[in-house]
């Protein structure tokens, strides 16, 4: 049974076909390159010899078709690559945002942030100028056989500097390819730490830290430089080497051609004509080693995309399950820290009933967030399952499962456009009615109508538009769009004032009464008295499974306290 093919296997196949098409059009380009030393020929040969402004007159109009035909074909020729980034780009766009997704949720330090911007890199190649060298690379041994044709002598001449050209382009390869990688690795952890930096602005120079953190950029900034330069350095000797090597064979041929021309071998029009058409074999052999660094960036790009299709795989599609009720049962679970081997979470077991509210205590650092995330599938699983009405987490098509999932993690992200979109979860549907709908329910319908342009009001980039506390609210509503059956709160209160509170659990009540699930991450004791169950974690292990009342009773004996009464929950 044939493997099947992966987005960048099947993008370079719908491809394929424009690329054969190229290569034709290439061909009759190059072909229609000899118009030029061909014309000169006849010039030197015919009509300055035999003065006919006639033959000059034919001459030049037969040479004037040929070059529009020329032109013309040039033109198709870059319109069917643009045509052709367009479907290689729809073949993998799509496929390469998801399992960036997936991959950043497995390593958020895996760069899957640049695979994106791979799409574009290769793209560019393989429509731009770079593959256009390479295809016209392809027919410099017609030219060199034009040249053997007019004198072997001559022929020997253009296909040695041909040679040495094709050699430098190899050791371009060769001396550049280290750096330009540690310069493409450097660029992108430089990058990568001043988007972190610049996220965290408003504690930078309150602190002082704007010295620091701007030499340890600056520090990533100069190893890149130092190795793109040290790549600049090495490719622009072998430019320069290729440039001295062209214009010293173009000045051979010249002066071969004078002499064989003194011995009445050549014409002096063939001279003329050898130059030319040997210039015309060298350039795109030039033009390959000046593209080279384009060319490995692709290479680079395609190696990076490859492994991504290759390390994650798409979501599987799944048969649409029933709407489910909101039970959920955690059996077995424990998780490691994203890329290590450190256990968060150890053996985890409990069971929510539909309906139920379920705060979730313990220190920091007792791995209260990532059992959050692992009940959304947020995070990645070592061992155990999730089930959401019996079924596991990973048996749920994800697009359906989202509809009935809503998460407020700790740190709270919108992303940029406005608050109506952000509460709608960008959905493209009219749904004005039920956007409002929710505001009010999650209690932020008064807070939104306060704002100038109400829920048109644009959040910007991580909703940096907005304040902590009305960030937070408006991703409660997000929580609470499309009538989920397991809402997941992680810290709800944390940025939120006395209104803010008072909203949340009036919101919860409500939730509770309409049946949907709730679980709740918190260090506040006000909100155990709207919760049915409390989950006591520490150090990753439950500690704990009871009710507000038996976590929250004092202790009745000496001898025998309650062991939820000696976790501490701050």
């Amino acid at each position: 049974m044939n493997k099947a093919l992966s987005p960048l296997q099947q993008a370079y196949r719908k491809f394929r076909a424009i690329i054969l098409a190229t290569v034709i059009f290439s061909f009759a380009i190059n072909m229609l390159l000899f118009v030029g030393p061909l014309y000169m020929l006849q010039i030197y040969d015919r009509v300055l010899a035999s003065r006919s402004e006639t033959t000059l007159l034919m001459l030049s109009g037969i040479g004037l078709f040929l070059l529009i035909a020329f032109g013309v074909m040039e033109f198709i020729r870059s319109r069917l690559l643009v045509s052709a980034g367009l479907q290689f780009d729809s073949v993998l766009s799509n496929a390469v945002f998801g399992r960036a997704v997936k991959a950043q949720l497995n390593n958020p330090n895996g760069g899957a942030q640049y695979i994106l911007s791979d799409i574009d890199k290769l793209r560019e190649f393989i429509t731009g100028q770079g593959i256009l060298t390479f295809f016209d690379a392809l027919w410099v041994p017609i030219f060199i056989a034009m040249t053997f044709l007019f004198h072997p002598v001559l022929g020997i001449i253009s296909l040695a500097g041909t040679i040495v050209i094709f050699i430098m382009a190899f050791v371009n390869n060769y001396v550049t390819r280290k750096p330009l990688e540690d310069a493409n690795n450097a660029a992108q952890g430089a990058n990568h730490f001043a988007n972190t930096v610049l996220q965290n602005a408003e504690v930078i120079r309150p602190m002082g830290m704007g010295k620091n953190l701007g030499t340890r950029w600056y520090n990533g900034h100069i190893n890149m430089l130092s190795s793109q330069s040290n790549a600049s350095n090495k490719a622009g000797a072998v430019m320069a080497f290729s440039k001295f090597i062209r214009m010293t064979l173009q000045s051979a041929v010249l002066g071969a051609g004078a002499y064989l021309a003194l011995k009445q071998q050549i014409t002096p029009g063939v001279m003329i004509a050898a130059s030319i058409i040997m210039g015309r074999a060298l350039t795109p052999v030039e033009q390959s080693v000046a593209q080279w660094k384009q060319f490995i960036g692709a290479r680079q790009a395609h190696k990076r995309l490859a492994g991504l299709f290759t390390a994650v795989e798409a979501d599987t599609k799944r048969t649409e399950l029933s709407t489910p009720k909101g039970n959920v049962a955690v059996e077995g679970l424990s998780t490691f820290a994203v890329g290590t081997r450190t256990v968060i979470l150890n053996n985890i077991n409990f069971r929510i009933t539909a309906g139920e509210t379920l705060a979730v205590v313990g220190p920091s650092g007792s791995g209260k967030s990532t059992l959050l995330r692992s009940l959304v599938g947020g995070h990645p699983i070592a061992a155990g399952t999730i089930r959401l009405d019996g079924a596991e987490l990973e048996h749920w098509d994800i697009d359906q499962l989202g509809q009935y999932l809503g998460y407020l993690p700790q740190d709270v992200k919108l992303f940029s456009g406005t608050i109506a979109e952000n509460i709608s979860r960008f959905s493209d549907h009219d749904c004005d009615e039920e956007i409002v709908k929710i505001a009010k329910l999650a209690g932020v319908h008064d807070m939104i109508l306060h704002f100038k342009d109400g829920y048109e009001t644009q959040v910007g980039d991580n909703g940096h538009q907005l304040s902590g506390g009305q960030r937070q609210r408006v991703g409660f509503a997000r929580a609470l769009f499309g009538n989920p059956k397991l809402v997941v709160l992680d810290e709800p209160n944390a940025n939120l004032d006395s209104d803010g509170e008072n909203s949340l659990m009036e919101a919860i009540t409500l939730l509770k009464a309409r049946g949907t699930t709730v679980v709740i991450a918190t260090h506040k004791t006000n909100l155990l008295a709207i919760c049915d169950k409390v989950a006591v974690l520490q150090a990753g292990v439950l500690k704990s499974f009871t009710t507000p009342e038996t976590l929250l009773t004092p202790q009745n004996t000496k001898n025998k306290p309650a062991q939820a009464n000696v976790v501490n929950i701050q």
